[in-house]
């Protein structure tokens, strides 16, 4: 049986002690209040449906948020942990002061709606939602953070919206060739002209090392993918001169292995080169809209099957693991299939 003990500012706690249990302690401000939770968590704990929720009332989504990004972001991939900064920063300023307990669907969906109206893209906010809800699921599993549901997973995520299909226009790429070969460091060109020719991801391509690389054979091993699975990758005689000319870089210091390197870290390391803030500057200066650098891969497939590559050759080279994804990168121009078509 509970007990109901008045405290000398007037308020009531309850205090629960059951053998199995944690002693469970709340304080209320009238009599009937703490009989009434004193009297439903006994119910609970019978059943077996008891969820400890102090440390969920307790901890506060600012104090979550950083514990997951010191804990949960350091595992995740370089370009993933990068990527997670901005959307940690959005949900701690929406969500930061409330706790863990009081975020419910409603609130995430204002959150949602929010950023939408604020022009964020649809999978922006969809990113968002994820991390938010796997902040949830490692809290309830891992932290032992008292949690009814996770409220995410009652929230409508936002459309995906239609694929993106940007390409390089006429002329746009050998501006953005003459444009990448005019900056200081020659590693912006050898890493653009790979991605057009190879299709690779730019953290594929910048994680490269030299071992990765067997020039003999024109072929390049990527060990560290998007979806965790190894695959080798065909170079072109165009690539393969490119290869040649990155590795034999005669700027690259003796204490890495990585062809693409950046400046030592705080702890000394070399960690691969980050070159978002020098290719936006290029890009904006060569007065190229809405482009991307993931688009260059989009460029790369989708030429693969302009050249008459299969599905299955092109999922080889690119590393789709799925054909309706790889639809999703193989924008043919209409033009080309209309002189496909007089060929006939």
């Amino acid at each position: 049986m509970a007990s109901i003990i008045k405290t000398p500012s007037g308020t009531w706690k309850a205090i629960i002690r059951k053998h199995g249990f944690p002693t469970t302690i709340k304080t209320f401000r009238t009599k009937r209040d703490a009989d009434d939770w004193a009297r439903s968590t006994e119910d609970d704990m019978v059943r077996g449906l008891y969820i400890r929720r102090q440390s969920a009332e307790r901890l506060t989504m600012a104090k979550a948020l950083e514990r997951y990004a010191s804990e949960v972001t350091p595992t995740k991939k370089h370009y993933t942990q990068l990527g997670e900064r901005s959307h940690i920063a959005a949900l701690k300023d929406f969500f930061g002061a409330y706790s863990m307990s009081a975020v419910a669907p409603d609130l995430v969906a204002k959150f949602r709606d929010k950023r939408l109206a604020d022009g964020k893209a649809a999978n922006t906010v969809r990113l968002d939602l994820a991390l938010l809800g796997h902040l949830y699921t490692v809290a309830m599993r891992e932290w032992g953070i008292g949690l009814v549901y996770n409220p995410v997973r009652l929230v409508r995520k936002p459309s995906p919206g239609a694929a993106r299909d940007r390409r390089l226009n006429d002329g746009e790429e050998a501006r953005l060739l003459a444009a990448v070969a005019a900056h200081s460091n020659p590693m912006l060109k050898w890493i653009v002209a790979l991605a057009i020719e190879t299709g690779m991801r730019r953290s594929e391509i910048t994680s490269l090392k030299l071992e990765h690389v067997d020039m003999e054979r024109r072929i390049a091993r990527l060990v560290d993918t998007k979806n965790g699975e190894p695959r080798t990758v065909p170079l072109s005689r165009r690539a393969t001169e490119v290869m040649r000319e990155s590795i034999a870089n005669p700027a690259r210091p003796s204490d890495t292995r990585l062809i693409f390197f950046g400046e030592p870290g705080r702890d000394g390391q070399r960690r691969p080169w980050q070159y978002d803030r020098v290719w936006r500057q290029i890009l904006a200066k060569e007065g190229f809209e809405n482009f991307h650098f993931h688009d260059l891969r989009h460029e790369a497939v989708s030429r693969f099957v302009e050249r008459g590559f299969s599905d299955q050759e092109v999922s080889a080279i690119s590393g789709h693991k799925s054909m309706q994804m790889l639809k999703r990168y193989t924008h043919l121009r209409t033009e080309d299939l209309v002189a496909k078509l007089d060929r006939l």
